[in-house]
């Protein structure tokens, strides 16, 4: 009985660390985020991203903070990859799984610039 105790806590334990907002790497938390296209005489575009956080199992279990928060961050990581200081959200989403409790999963797209400063 108690092995199936530790069992189920480990389960519960694994599949709930997938709730908090994904990390923001050390180098990209300078990446700015905005909603205006950036000035194309300062700024050279380097690339489409996506920055996405929660999916049918994890989603009614996270916060809708954290589920934007993490899509922002997983921006933010993707646009520093690029060796981009600036990332310009087009679009951003929430979906619902059939049966969720609510908003399951946030999906950011943007485009990334390296700016001058």
């Amino acid at each position: 009985m108690n092995s199936y105790k530790l069992i189920t806590a480990i389960v519960i334990g694994v599949s709930l660390t997938g709730c908090a907002a994904k990390q923001i790497n050390l180098e990209a938390r300078d990446v700015e985020i905005v909603n205006e296209k950036p000035n194309s005489t300062k700024c050279k575009f380097v690339g489409e991203i996506v920055g996405s956080q929660g999916n049918w199992w994890t989603g009614d279990f996270t916060s809708n903070k954290d589920l934007v928060i993490g899509a922002r961050n997983e921006l933010r990581n993707e646009a520093q990859k690029l060796g981009a200081n600036v990332v310009y959200i087009q679009d951003m989403s929430n979906t619902n799984a059939y049966g969720s409790l609510g908003t399951t999963n946030t999906t950011a797209v943007g485009k990334a610039y390296k700016c001058k400063n």
